[in-house]
């Protein structure tokens, strides 16, 4: 099946991951991680993209960002992506393609989803089995959340600024938030709806979403009708 073509829609959150062509690394050294988060905060300056979390594996990365228009955050990913490639085979003496195609995105309904997809990233690590705590992973916004360090890439949603009055309480609240985990349907539903594209939110959310776009946002029901998929 054809993949979808990406929905970005101005103040709405995303959930975007990149991969690494063949799942290979596209990080040889810290080096490397250090310049994808400097091109990261360049361009989502340039473009106007609110990076609210991120996570970066050794073959991929995820990152959780709102725009504040429809293109903003395919040039930002295109920008990155171009200098990115250039920098990383230049480094290592190599040429050709690094990503596994085009970048993943889908739309999630903040209310209910952006707090759960952003322990959902800090969380990578630990599920990958690299961390026994997302603390000890230095390559994630967690510990700009918990109070760790500053993170200039990081613009908060209005959501975690609700989570306490003081910078400690909602330090606090957020690092409960991530102890407390994900159920396995979360993690399912996060995972796939930025792999296949489909928006991620409650009724009234994917209708109002379907409203503002020709481009089908939810996986609904079989394009022929129901006569032809019984004989299909």
């Amino acid at each position: 099946m054809a993949r979808l073509p990406r929905l970005t829609l101005p103040g709405y959150a995303h959930h975007v991951i990149q991969r690494g062509n063949n799942r290979q690394p596209i990080f040889a050294t810290p080096a490397d991680r250090e310049r994808l988060l400097a091109l990261l905060a360049e361009y989502a300056a340039q473009f106007g993209v609110a990076l609210h979390a991120y996570v970066l594996m050794d073959n991929h990365f995820h990152l959780l960002a709102t725009p504040e228009t429809a293109q903003g955050l395919p040039q930002m990913m295109q920008a990155v992506g171009r200098r990115y490639v250039r920098h990383f085979n230049d480094s290592q003496g190599r040429s050709g393609t690094l990503w596994e195609g085009r970048y993943r995105s889908t739309l999630i309904q903040a209310e209910r989803h952006l707090l759960a997809c952003m322990a959902y990233i800090d969380l990578n690590p630990v599920r990958a089995g690299l961390v026994a705590d997302p603390r000890d992973y230095p390559w994630s916004s967690h510990g700009h959340y918990i109070g760790l360090r500053h993170d200039r890439l990081i613009t908060p949603h209005a959501l975690y600024w609700q989570l306490g009055n003081t910078p400690f309480a909602r330090e606090a609240a957020y690092a409960e938030l991530v102890r407390a985990g994900l159920s396995p349907a979360q993690q399912q539903a996060l995972t796939q709806s930025a792999l296949r594209g489909w928006a991620l939110g409650d009724t009234d959310f994917v209708a109002e979403l379907q409203r503002r776009t020709e481009r089908r946002v939810s996986k609904g029901r079989a394009g022929r009708p129901a006569a032809d998929r019984k004989t299909g």
